[in-house]
């Protein structure tokens, strides 16, 4: 099969499309067809050998990258019945690196079968992606009195926080960088789209909202965006912290919070867990969301041969939404 691994750390280059053998499933394992493989920024890090970026220790190389896949059952390991052959998953791959590849293995209780009306590309959007958006909405809490405003609002999370806080009955403010992402968020559904390239976006934002505060902010991007976004709140509002696009983390110090009574919470990694029933609900209801069309997540497509592409662009932000390899 072909498949795209990484035998040496360092730029998008050293991923490196090549023939390898056909994995084999073991017991209680499955053998996916892949239709579509995420491409996720903690691919980009492990690529690089970025330890510090990484929720699990650097592996040894090489090594296939991925962690997100769907498709169809072409083989099945010892002790799993042969009626799941030819039937339509998705599965997150978890710690194990091996999604950019025509074919990959996981066990089967990992699997989530996929309704016939949802694309491979969108259950690898939602089964990582997806599940994350959702434990954020979670923790969030909307109410249909809040005025929430979403950085990186193009992304693969933001484009599904805006729809999730849009459905909520919500007041959306989408920002993102550049003009392009700016019409994307409007056409998502927010109320107020802006671009945070423009140093005067918060101004945008406070007059388009004409008194009314922000109480809700969602931050992917951190840097200068991410410390305007906090600014916007308004007393007693709810920070949720969850990326640094821009390369460094929102400032924030306790002052901040005691002047204006905020409520700041990360929502990454351990605190995700914490939603009712896990990821693994998070990653049902996820697809469910999309079958039943109230979530649709934007997509880049890559061909599976220009991985190194796919992460020069998810790099560069230049995409719009989850970026997938098609094999």
């Amino acid at each position: 099969m072909h498949a795209v691994r990484l035998h040496t750390f360092g730029p998008a280059e050293n991923l490196t499309y090549e023939e390898v053998p056909e994995p084999v499933p073991g017991p209680g394992q499955v053998r996916i067809a892949v239709g579509a493989a995420g491409v996720h920024l903690l691919d980009t890090a492990l690529r690089k050998g970025a330890a510090d970026q990484l929720p699990f220790p650097l592996p040894e190389l090489p090594l296939i990258v991925g962690r997100e896949v769907a498709g169809v059952i072409d083989a099945v390991g010892e002790g799993v019945a042969e009626s799941w052959l030819g039937q339509r998953v998705a599965a997150h791959l978890g710690l194990v690196n091996a999604g950019y590849a025509e074919f990959a293995v996981r066990e089967v209780e990992a699997l989530h079968p996929l309704p016939d009306e949802v694309a491979f590309d969108t259950a690898v959007a939602m089964v990582g992606t997806g599940r994350t958006a959702l434990a954020i909405e979670h923790l969030a809490e909307f109410t249909a009195d809040d005025v929430v405003l979403v950085t990186a609002a193009a992304g693969g999370v933001g484009t599904l926080l805006v729809q999730a806080a849009r459905n909520a009955g919500t007041t959306v403010v989408g920002a993102a960088g550049g003009a392009q992402k700016v019409e994307r968020v409007r056409a998502l559904g927010a109320d107020v789209a802006v671009d945070y390239d423009d140093p005067k976006w918060p101004e945008v934002v406070r007059d388009a909202l004409r008194g009314r505060e922000v109480t809700v902010a969602l931050d992917g991007v951190g840097g200068r965006a991410g410390r305007d976004a906090l600014e916007l709140l308004g007393f007693g509002g709810r920070l949720l912290l969850f990326g640094w696009s821009a390369g460094s983390v929102t400032e924030l110090s306790a002052q901040d919070l005691f002047d204006r009574l905020l409520q700041v919470t990360v929502a990454l990694g351990p605190r995700l867990l914490k939603v009712p029933g896990g990821l693994r609900a998070a990653q049902d209801r996820a697809i469910a969301e999309a079958a039943a069309g109230r979530l649709v997540p934007a997509v880049t497509r890559f061909p599976l041969r220009d991985a190194a592409a796919a992460h020069r662009a998810l790099e560069s932000r230049a995409t719009i939404g989850k970026v997938v390899l098609i094999p």
